[in-house]
């Protein structure tokens, strides 16, 4: 699946990255606890989160995530896009509630994903 297909798998939007969403991702994360999302560490992982401040980009530009979608009609800041464009990350977003968007996700056979060495 790639980002391009979750996002319109959720009815969604992106508010940057569009260009690049042909990206494989592999597996899914959910989370508004960046904590979790530290202890999830997978490769090509789509991040899920109804979290919107600049702390869910720096984790992401950390753990080499490329695709965060925004759930429950959450919008990221103009300052968030800005840094999500400087490292290179896809920013979408959907109305969805977590649940429901990551449920979609599983339904459509995102499952598993490899685990990469912490």
């Amino acid at each position: 699946m790639t980002v391009a297909d979750a996002v319109k798998l959720l009815e969604g939007q992106f508010f940057t990255g569009e260009e690049k969403a042909d990206l494989e991702i592999a597996s899914a994360c959910g989370a508004d606890l960046m904590s979790d999302v530290m202890a999830f560490v997978k490769d090509r992982v789509l991040l899920l989160t109804g979290l919107v401040n600049p702390q869910v980009i720096r984790t992401a530009e950390l753990l080499d995530i490329h695709g965060i979608i925004f759930v429950r009609g959450k919008s990221p800041s103009r300052d968030m896009i800005d840094m999500a464009e400087d490292a290179d990350i896809i920013l979408g977003g959907t109305k969805l509630p977590m649940f429901l968007a990551c449920g979609k996700l599983y339904e459509a056979g995102l499952k598993t994903g490899g685990t990469r060495p912490i």
